[in-house]
C-alpha cells in the first residue's frame, strides 16, 4: 500500500468516532495522528494528553505545547513521577512496561474525566520490530494504536508529515531519558538530570541524533558515525568535556559504533 492509501485507512478508522484523546508527545508520530484526528473530527472533539515527567526533557514539553497550539487543539498536561513506582526505579528489563502502565493509566483516567472515553497512542508499525515491553501495557489498558492498524511505518509518517507541512516531518526520534541508563542500575532524578543537561548541550551545538548513555561516573556519547570527527574538533570537544564534567560525570567517552536506537537493549541479546 502507498502512504496515501494507508492515510485513507487511518482516516477511515477515526472518522466514525464521536471524539478522541491522543497521547501526545510532540514527536513525528503523535503529531501526525493529532493532525489527522483534528482534520476529521474538528478541534473541539480532539484532546491532546501529555505526560509531564522527569523522564522527558523540558525542551520536548515546550515543543509539544507549541505544536498543540499551532494545531488549535486543547492540550491537557498531567504531572506524573514514575520514580514513585518501585518497579520503575529498580530498572529491570520490564521497566518500560511498568512506566508506560503508570503514564498511560493516568492519561486515560484524565481523558475520561474530561469526557473523552477513547485514548489512542502514536505507536507505528516499525515499533513492533524493537523490544518494547511498554506496548504490552498499552494493550492491557485497551488503548489502540491507529497508526499500527493502518500499517504506517516511520518512513510513511515522515512522508505524509512533509505533505501536510508539519514541522515535525524531519524531527529525530526520541526515547525517554530513562532509556539512557543501563538495565539493573537504579534510576534517580540526579542521573536523569545529568543526561538531560548533556543532551541539551549537544542540541545547542547543532547535533540532531545523539544519546548520552549514563554509566555511573562515565558518559558514553553516541552520535552518527559521520559526526564523530566533528565532535573531537576544538573548541567543541573541550566544551563538551567541560559541560559533562560540570554535570557530574568524571569521564566523557565517545562511542565509536555511533548512534543507534536502543543500544542498551543489546545487553538483553
Amino acid at each position: 500500500m502507498s502512504p496515501q492509501e494507508k492515510l485513507l485507512a487511518l482516516q477511515n478508522q477515526l472518522a466514525s468516532l464521536e471524539s478522541i484523546a491522543v497521547a501526545f508527545s510532540g514527536g513525528v508520530d503523535s503529531t501526525l495522528l493529532l493532525r489527522v484526528a483534528r482534520d476529521l473530527l474538528g478541534a473541539k472533539r480532539v484532546l491532546a494528553v501529555t505526560a509531564v515527567s522527569p523522564f522527558f526533557p523540558i525542551r520536548e514539553q515546550k515543543e509539544s505545547k507549541a505544536l498543540a497550539a499551532q494545531l488549535g487543539v486543547h492540550q491537557e498536561l498531567i504531572s506524573i513521577d514514575p520514580l514513585q513506582t518501585p518497579e520503575v526505579t529498580r530498572n529491570d528489563a520490564k521497566r518500560c512496561y511498568y512506566c508506560k502502565k503508570v503514564l498511560m493509566r493516568s492519561c486515560l483516567d484524565r481523558a475520561q474525566e474530561l469526557g473523552f472515553p477513547r485514548l489512542v497512542d502514536g505507536s507505528n508499525l516499525d515499533d513492533l520490530s524493537d523490544y518494547r515491553p511498554g506496548s504490552e501495557a498499552i494493550k492491557e489498558l485497551g488503548i489502540s494504536s491507529p497508526l499500527v492498524t493502518a500499517g504506517l511505518t516511520k518512513q510513511d509518517i515522515r512522508f505524509l508529515s512533509h505533505q501536510l507541512g508539519l514541522p515535525t516531518a524531519d524531527k529525530p526520534a526520541f526515547a525517554c531519558l530513562a532509556s539512557r541508563i543501563p538495565y539493573g542500575t537504579a534510576i534517580t532524578t540526579a542521573a536523569l538530570s545529568q543526561v538531560e543537561t548533556c543532551e541539551a548541550f549537544l542540541n545547542r551545538a547543532g547535533l540532531n541524533n545523539y544519546r548520552v548513555r549514563h554509566h555511573g561516573n562515565t558518559a558514553r556519547i553516541e552520535v552518527p558515525p559521520a559526526q564523530l570527527y566533528e565532535l573531537i574538533q576544538e573548541p567543541l570537544r573541550s566544551e563538551l568535556v567541560a559541560h559533562c564534567k560540570q554535570a557530574g560525570f568524571h569521564f566523557v567517552t565517545l562511542d565509536l559504533e555511533g548512534y543507534r536506537t536502543g543500544s542498551l537493549n543489546e545487553e538483553l541479546s
